[in-house]
C-alpha cells in the first residue's frame, strides 16, 4: 500500500507543480493584455478560481484514488487556466483561447453529471457531455471564418482563420452555438435534479451543496449564453453571477467533505443511542442502521460459517445483489472475520467508510443477532436434513426389498423345489444333480446376501478398521486410487461408518460421472478432528444441490456434528473434503 501511494503522491505533487507554472503563465497573460480592462482584479479571481478547483480536486484524488471526481475537479481548474489565453497578445495563442474559451463549463457539466461516482453512468450521459465538449470548441469553427477581432477592439491580435469579415454570419453561427449549450444545460440540470431527489438522506445531505452549486452555476451560464445569442439586457450582470457562483463550487465540495465526515459522526452516534436507548427492544437493529444512514430499504445479512454463506435473520440463504441492479453490498468483519454485510442503495456506494462505520458500531449487536440467525439456519437445515433422511431411509427399505425379492429370495425358493425334488425323487442320478443345483442356489443366494450386508455396512470395516476398508474400496475402483495418511487407529464407530461412506459415495461418482484418470483419497487428524478428503482429475461440475448421493452424504455427515464441503469447478476436478468431529 506504501509502494502504490508513492507513485500517487508524485503525480500529483507534479500536477501540483503544472497547476502553479499555469496559474502564474495565465496570471502574467492576463496583466499584460492589451485588450481587458481591470485587468489586476480579473488575474487574481482566474488564479483563485482555477488554484481552488485544482488544490481541492488533488485533496479528493489523494483521498479517493478510485473515485474520479478529484481528477474532473482538476481538469476543471487546468481548463480555467487555459482559456486565459484569450486574453493573450499573441494572434495564435487568442485563436486557441477562442476555442477554450467555453471549454471550463463543459468541464463543470462533466464534474456535476458524472458526481459523486466520478464516472458517468449510462450511454445517454456520455453523449451529452461529448455534444457540450464538441460545441464548446468544433462547432464554433465555422463563426471563426468570419469573426474580425479587431471590429469594436482595435488592441485585439488579427483572427488568423478569418476569411471574410461577416458579423451577421458570425452571430447566428454563436447563437446556434449558445442555444446548444442553453439545451445541453437543461437536459444536464435534469438528470441532476431527478437524481438528487431519488439520493437518501445522508447521501443528499453530503452530495447536495455540489450539486446545488453546480446547477446553479450551469443555470447562470445558460442565462448568460442565452443573452448573448439573443441580445437580451444585463449580460454584464449575468455573467458576474455566473463566476461568482462557479468559484463556489470547490468549496461547496470541501464543505460536502466536513459535512460527511460529521455526517459519519452523527450517524454512529445516532445507532449507538437508538441500540443503548430504552426503546432498543421495539427497534430492530436493521430499522436502527437504516435510520443512520437514512436508507430504508437497507437488509441485512449474516455470516453462517457451517454453510459459509450469508443468511437473513430467519435463517435463509440471502444471494448478494448483481452489478447493475441498484443495490450494492458492504461487509462487515470482526477481527478479520466475516460478521455480516449491509445490503444497501447504491448511491451509498461512495460512502462506503460510513457504512462499515456504522456496522462497526453496531459490530456486538450484529454477532448476537448473527449467533440468532447461524442458530435458525442450523435449524431450517436440521428439519430438512430430517425429511430427507425419512425419505432416503424409505428408499433403502424399498430397495433392500427389491434386491431380496429379485435376487436371493428367488434363489432361496429355487433351492426349496429342488429339495422337495430330490426327496420325492427315486432317482439317485436325479437326486445328485438337484442337490448339485441347490449348493449353487445357495452359493449364488450366500453371495448377494453377502454383498446386500456389505451395502448396509460392511464386515471389513467392523472386523479390520478403517485403513483396510478404505484401501480395499481403492482396490476395487475403477481407475487408480492413491490413499495417503490412511487412519490406522481405531475411531469409534459412527465415526468410521461415516468416513467410509464418504469415500465409497466420492468414489461411486468418479466412476459414475467424472470420467476421470486418477483419484486421491487422504485422510488425517487435525485438533480432534478426522478429515477426509476425496480429489479427482475428471471434467468437474458436481453440484451437491442436485444429486441425492452428495444431498444425503451430506446429511449423514451432519448427523455426527461433521462438514461436507464439495469444490467441483467445470474443467478443475471435485474434491469431496469432510470434517468429522471425533472423540479420540
Amino acid at each position: 500500500m506504501v509502494y502504490a501511494a508513492r507513485p500517487r503522491g508524485r503525480t500529483l505533487l507534479a500536477l501540483a507543480l503544472l497547476a502553479v507554472v499555469m496559474a502564474i503563465a495565465a496570471d502574467l497573460i492576463i496583466r499584460n493584455s492589451g485588450h481587458m480592462s481591470q485587468r489586476g482584479v480579473w488575474a487574481v479571481f482566474n488564479a483563485a478560481l482555477g488554484s481552488s478547483f485544482v488544490g481541492t480536486g488533488l485533496y479528493a484524488w489523494w483521498r479517493r484514488p478510485d473515485n474520479g471526481t478529484g481528477a474532473l475537479m482538476v481538469w476543471v481548474g487546468f481548463l480555467f487556466f487555459l482559456s486565459s489565453l484569450e486574453f493573450s497578445n499573441n494572434a495564435a495563442l487568442f485563436t486557441v483561447g477562442q476555442f477554450t474559451d467555453p471549454l471550463p463549463i463543459s468541464g463543470l457539466a462533466h464534474l456535476v453529471l458524472a458526481f459523486p461516482k466520478g464516472r458517468l453512468e449510462s450511454r445517454y450521459h456520455r453523449w451529452l457531455i461529448g455534444l457540450a465538449y464538441l460545441n464548446a470548441t468544433l462547432f464554433q469553427l465555422p463563426g471563426m471564418f468570419f469573426y474580425d477581432s479587431s471590429a469594436g477592439c482595435a488592441a485585439c491580435p488579427a483572427n488568423p482563420l478569418l476569411i471574410s469579415s461577416q458579423p451577421e454570419v458570425y452571430n447566428a453561427s454563436g447563437a446556434v452555438v449558445n442555444l446548444i449549450a442553453v439545451s445541453l444545460i437543461a437536459l444536464i440540470a435534469r438528470e441532476v435534479i431527478v437524481r438528487l431527489v431519488r439520493q437518501r438522506r445522508v447521501a443528499r445531505g453530503v452530495y447536495g451543496l455540489v450539486t446545488y452549486a453546480g446547477v446553479a452555476t450551469l443555470v447562470a451560464f445558460a442565462f448568460l449564453f442565452a443573452s448573448h445569442g439573443f441580445g437580451g439586457p444585463g449580460a454584464d450582470a449575468v455573467r458576474y453571477l455566473a463566476f461568482g457562483l462557479f468559484v463556489t463550487v470547490p468549496f461547496a465540495f470541501l464543505g460536502g467533505l466536513i459535512r460527511g465526515q460529521l455526517s459519519s459522526a452523527g450517524a454512529v452516534a445516532e445507532l449507538v443511542d437508538s441500540l443503548g436507548g430504552a426503546n432498543e427492544r421495539s427497534r430492530s437493529l436493521r430499522d436502527s442502521i437504516a435510520a443512520a444512514l437514512g436508507d430504508s430499504s437497507l437488509t441485512l445479512a449474516y455470516w453462517a460459517t457451517e454453510q459459509q454463506a450469508y443468511v437473513d435473520a430467519q435463517g435463509q440463504r440471502v444471494e448478494l445483489p448483481a452489478r447493475g441492479s441498484g443495490r450494492t453490498a458492504t461487509p462487515i468483519e470482526r477481527g478479520g472475520a466475516p460478521l455480516a454485510v449491509i445490503i444497501h442503495d447504491e448511491s451509498l456506494a461512495e460512502e462506503r467508510d460510513l457504512v462499515r462505520t456504522v456496522g462497526s458500531a453496531a459490530a456486538l449487536t450484529l454477532e448476537n443477532e448473527r449467533l440468532d440467525a447461524e442458530l435458525r439456519a442450523r435449524l431450517t437445515e436440521l428439519r430438512a436434513s430430517r425429511g430427507r433422511i425419512v425419505e432416503m431411509a424409505d428408499g433403502e427399505r424399498r430397495r433392500l426389498e427389491r434386491d431380496l425379492h429379485d435376487g436371493a429370495q428367488q434363489r432361496l425358493v429355487a433351492l426349496a423345489l429342488n429339495l422337495k425334488f430330490a426327496r420325492s425323487s427315486q432317482d439317485l442320478a436325479e437326486v445328485h444333480g438337484l442337490l448339485d443345483d441347490a449348493i449353487v442356489e445357495l452359493s449364488e443366494a450366500t453371495a448377494e446376501l453377502r454383498e446386500l450386508a456389505r451395502g448396509i455396512h460392511p464386515a471389513i470395516l467392523t472386523d479390520r478398521g478403517l485403513d483396510v476398508a478404505v484401501n480395499a474400496l481403492a482396490a476395487r475402483a475403477s481407475m487408480p486410487v492413491e490413499v495417503r495418511n490412511p487412519a490406522t487407529e481405531r475411531l469409534a464407530a459412527p465415526v468410521e461408518s461415516t468416513a467410509y461412506f464418504v469415500v465409497a459415495e466420492a468414489l461411486t461418482n468418479v466412476t459414475r460421472y467424472s470420467q476421470a484418470t486418477h483419484a486421491e483419497i487422504d485422510i488425517g487428524r487435525d485438533n480432534g478432528t478426522l478429515v477426509v478428503e476425496v480429489r479427482d482429475d475428471g471434467v468437474g461440475g458436481a453440484d451437491p444441490d442436485r444429486g441425492s448421493g452428495l444431498r444425503g452424504l451430506a446429511d449423514r455427515v451432519a448427523a455426527v456434528d461433521g462438514r461436507l464441503l464439495v469444490t467441483s469447478e467445470p474443467g478443475s476436478g471435485t474434491v469431496v473434503h469432510a470434517e468429522i468431529p471425533c472423540a479420540r
